[in-house]
């Protein structure tokens, strides 16, 4: 069989997947990073006998992932362990109020009773509001997950009588449908934070992500044994054991051309390696305007696919265990509207912003010294703007703000608990990773901007270059990119298939 040789731009998760995927069905791969150790975002890092998880730290649908190892003739268990998360959120207002969400009826029932009112009341809504996500989650994965939906039009075709019928709710806002089913403010809340999951705006994200909390609550959450940098370990394992070539500390900084096709790749040294077929799991807008140096008309085209927020990412590692906080926690704004209007319409530095806070050693103790706590907490911010520099001073003011915050509800003596401590911005995230002015997730999902799609995974301009990632469909979020990557790979199968 003749092998087609594919150039993957990038080792994070959707670039390792489409490597995967790729070399399973033939193909001739190597894998570019810049960095030191693949993985991408899901980075780890090591300091004063503290393990902290850089990137994400929720796993879910772990489906998507098996289906992954199952393309190399692998099961996932030989290569990575999960252990369950209860309960999965531990949420935190200011007037005290300490919720937990659980997979299980009775414990969660039992935390309904927390909230003004009949908690009866609050179980029937939750449930029927639960139906109503899982029937958005049912729509969106038999179509745009499963088979891949790349474009508005493949999507119209796919589920034009379902549109019509009005079973996809992409009429409302994500906020305004939680509206319209819970009553209780707090459960509002905590519903349209689960937004988190790709960085936007539940103000502007069409009414059909709310299948999210089903992810949750019908799939479970989950860690991973040792550490989620074992996900990464686990994958390029995987690769070198297929043959795949891993080049580390190689930056590529430029893709060769010639009319519509990209003949390959050029290094940072200056040296080139000609390809087949590109696959960037760098973000397209960058990869278009740094690696291609595309004219402003054509950027311009790509504006739609804008960049979901950023946010300052802070390591703490304390001298004492703090027993309010659960595994994964959400600090809330007494005013989250106006936090989600300030980040993603003023594109500015939030007053009052609602935190997601992790504690690992919940779950794995060995993350931190014992008596130690080891505690990451991220607030969504807006990504770099052309028009407004914000100073690392403005940074440093947000963590304050974020400590006082935790310290309102409830962690008292967090700030002189500090034995180490480490701040990502955006401009770290984008010098790290080359992200899109520093985006975490990707592409915003915002519906006025692309109704909810992101880049194709096919380059419109090139007919042999392809995304997998964040950035391309569908969208950001481990199983998201996982599931980009076989999707990506799928495709350049049918474009480019081999020929024995």
């Amino acid at each position: 069989m003749q092998q087609a040789r594919v150039a993957v731009i990038g080792s994070g998760l959707g670039g390792m997947s489409a490597a995967i995927s790729l070399r399973a069905h033939g193909y001739d791969v190597t894998v570019f990073e810049k960095n030191e150790r693949p993985g991408g975002k899901l980075n780890v890092m090591e300091k004063d006998g503290f393990t902290f998880d850089l990137g994400p730290s929720i796993f879910t649908l772990p489906e998507y992932f098996e289906a992954l190892f199952a393309r190399a003739g692998k099961k996932m268990e030989d290569y990575l362990q999960l252990q369950s998360v209860t309960p999965h959120w531990r949420n935190f207002f200011e007037d005290g109020l300490v919720l937990d969400l659980y997979e299980e009826d009775e414990k969660m029932r039992r935390e309904l009773d927390k909230l003004p009112g009949e908690g009866e009341a609050h179980w029937r809504e939750l449930q029927a509001f639960l139906d109503y996500a899982r029937g958005q989650y049912q729509f969106v994965e038999r179509g745009y997950f499963a088979k891949g939906l790349d474009t508005l039009w493949s999507f119209l075709k796919f589920y034009h009588v379902d549109l019509l019928t009005g079973k996809n709710d992409y009429r409302t806002t994500m906020a305004d449908a939680i509206a319209s089913r819970l009553t209780d403010p707090k459960l509002r809340l905590i519903f349209e934070y689960f937004i988190k999951y790709v960085g936007s705006s539940a103000l502007k994200a069409p009414g059909y992500m709310n299948l999210m909390p089903i992810i949750q609550f019908d799939k479970g959450l989950w860690y991973v044994k040792d550490g989620m940098y074992h996900l990464a370990s686990g994958l390029a394992r995987l690769m070198d054991e297929m043959g795949i070539r891993l080049e580390l500390g190689t930056e590529i900084r430029a893709l060769t051309r010639e009319g519509k096709k990209v003949t390959g790749v050029e290094m940072a040294d200056g040296s080139q390696e000609a390809f087949d077929i590109v696959v960037s799991n760098m973000e397209a807008i960058p990869t278009y305007r740094h690696l291609l140096k595309e004219p402003a008309k054509r950027l311009q085209k790509l504006e739609k696919f804008a960049p979901a927020c950023s946010g300052i990412v802070l390591h703490l590692g304390t001298d004492r265990v703090f027993p309010q906080l659960a595994h994964h926690n959400f600090f809330y704004s007494e005013d989250q509207h106006k936090h989600f209007r300030t980040v993603f319409e003023k594109h500015r530095i939030p007053d009052d912003p609602t935190l997601y806070v992790v504690a690992p050693t919940r779950t794995d103790p060995s993350k931190a010294p014992e008596g130690c706590d080891n505690i990451k907490i991220l607030p969504h911010i807006p990504p770099l703007q052309d028009d407004h520099e914000v100073s690392h001073d403005e940074y440093v003011a947000l963590k304050e703000r974020c400590l006082d915050k935790m310290e309102r509800c409830g962690l008292e003596g967090l700030r002189e608990s500090i034995i180490t401590e480490d701040l990502l911005t955006p401009v770290d995230i984008e010098r790290m990773y080359r992200s899109n002015q520093g985006s975490i997730y990707g592409v915003v999902t915002d519906w006025e901007k692309n109704r909810g799609f992101k880049a194709p995974t096919r380059s419109q301009f090139y007919q042999n270059l392809y995304f997998a990632g964040g950035s391309a469909n569908p969208g950001g979020g481990m199983p998201m990119v996982i599931l980009s990557g076989q999707n990506c790979a799928d495709r350049v199968q049918r474009d480019f298939p081999l020929r024995s």
